[in-house]
């Protein structure tokens, strides 16, 4: 079955940076677009970044463009979201997604605070 597993979340103070994995299993993950979405207390999931499948063809949210860079490493499984410059309202709980389905991963906690 399919599964989305992240990893790499944790706390840290402003300005500082995390990476984000997503391992995909059950699936080709060349054959998909994938995403990482992000969910804050009291807020809608949003979107934070998508790759095609080759990974040529990336969207960002205004929020993240120019701090978070989503890449793929299709011979690994594995999905990343690098997060540099991280400010306090970047902390959410973070979800690896799959469009076609779709398919979301159990979620990580990124938490940005001094």
């Amino acid at each position: 079955q399919v599964q989305l597993v992240e990893s790499g979340g944790g706390s840290v103070q402003p300005g500082e940076s995390l990476r984000l994995s997503c391992v995909a299993s059950g699936f080709t993950l060349n054959m998909h677009t994938m995403g990482w979405y992000r969910q804050a207390p009291g807020k809608e999931r949003e979107l934070v970044a998508d790759i095609s499948r080759n990974g040529g063809i990336t969207n960002y949210s205004d929020s993240v463009k120019g701090r978070f860079t989503i890449s793929r490493d299709n011979a690994k499984n594995t999905v990343y979201l690098q997060m540099n410059s991280l400010k306090p309202e970047d902390t959410a709980k973070y979800f690896c997604h799959r469009r076609r389905g779709p398919y979301w991963g159990q979620g990580i906690q990124v938490t940005v605070s001094s």
